[in-house]
């Protein structure tokens, strides 16, 4: 199926696209403020969560040391001190290193290797 299409339509293609975004943006910002659409959106978030608990609790306890260690980077890293870092904490250490969280320090040219 081959679409071969002027630039005359792909022009009224762009414009109905761009006017039905205009009028959807215009409804959401006269409804936005009201309670039924608050509502709404709360009960469906809600109602997501409750859904996808498990799911969420899961990639949380997967990603939950990885977050102490990167939690533990910027605390040392805001009080310049790398290398006490990197003595105190060598496991965070090591794991932030495999996930390449130090792109603007750079471990080998602070820190000595004896």
């Amino acid at each position: 199926m081959s679409l071969d299409l002027s630039e005359a339509q792909i022009q009224k293609i762009l414009e109905a696209y761009k006017n039905k975004r205009e009028r959807e943006k215009e409804r959401y910002e006269q409804i936005k403020d009201t309670e039924d659409f608050k509502n709404y959106n709360r009960n469906k978030s809600k109602l997501h969560y409750e859904n996808n608990k498990d799911m969420y609790k899961e990639r949380y306890e997967n990603k939950k040391e990885l977050l102490k260690a990167r939690n533990s980077y910027y605390y040392y890293k805001k009080k310049n001190d790398m290398e006490g870092f990197q003595k105190k904490h060598p496991e965070r250490y090591e794991l932030l290193l495999i996930g390449g969280y130090f792109n603007d320090w750079k471990p080998s040219s602070s820190s000595s290797t004896e």
